[in-house]
């Protein structure tokens, strides 16, 4: 059993946490900006020192904190690396369907790109869609196609402006690459390259209909390698 003592701890580091983060934000600490030293906010929260240390890297686990050693505390990326880690976690321990993580993964990454159809379709310039075609060049080429795949997927969404879409959609390649080879299915989907083109003449026609059915094609081979996989 849990000992009161270990409890408490949990606690009072939660609640300390809570105070480091009310402190952020009542004072509008913006991404990069120094925290006060660890003195300074014992004081200003009315913490021991032990309790700080263990709300901070509590934090800094987050990313709503960054320590630097040898320089100090500083207001972190707040990037989703957290989401990032639990969803690994969750795709390679899955205790019921080692694939469910991945499947949802797929679907949740084509309702964002066909969901946005009309936003990334009219946002798209021609600057974006020469880089683009130069991206699906290196796939075709096997010029690092993975990394050349996962930034096509994101300059797709980047021109909406929406950077929750874009960290999510960040966030959701990591996790796939990851968890995939654990299970045994491909990350370089090479047969994919002519199916990247087809979403790019989409999108210069500026055809929402065949945007959404060529980014729809682009993830069936994805989602069939996954269901054979599962009856395998």
């Amino acid at each position: 059993m849990v000992s009161n003592e270990r409890v408490g701890r949990s606690l009072l580091r939660e609640e300390v946490s809570e105070r480091i983060k009310r402190y952020i934000l009542d004072n509008r600490l913006r991404p990069g900006a120094p925290l006060p030293t660890e003195n300074e906010l014992c004081a200003a929260l009315g913490a021991s020192r032990s309790s700080v240390r263990e709300a901070i890297k509590t934090l800094d686990a987050l990313d709503i904190v960054e320590v630097r050693h040898g320089h100090g505390t500083y207001v972190g990326g707040l990037s989703l690396s957290a989401l990032v880690e639990g969803l690994t976690f969750r795709g390679l321990l899955s205790p019921d369907d080692e694939f469910g993580v991945l499947s949802d993964l797929v679907e949740v990454r084509e309702l964002f790109e066909r969901g946005n159809a009309a936003g990334i379709v009219t946002a798209l310039d021609a600057e974006h869609l020469a880089s683009l075609d130069a991206l699906v060049d290196r796939m075709d080429t096997g010029d690092d196609p993975l990394a050349a795949d996962r930034a096509f997927h994101a300059l797709l969404v980047h021109p909406l402006g929406n950077e929750l879409v874009s960290q999510l959609t960040d966030a959701f390649w990591d996790v796939y690459t990851t968890v995939a080879p654990h299970l045994g299915l491909p990350t370089d989907e090479h047969d994919t390259v002519a199916l990247h083109r087809d979403i790019i003449t989409a999108a210069r026609a500026n055809d929402l209909d065949s945007f959404a059915t060529a980014v729809a094609a682009h993830y069936a081979p994805i989602r069939l390698r996954i269901t054979a996989a599962r009856a395998a």
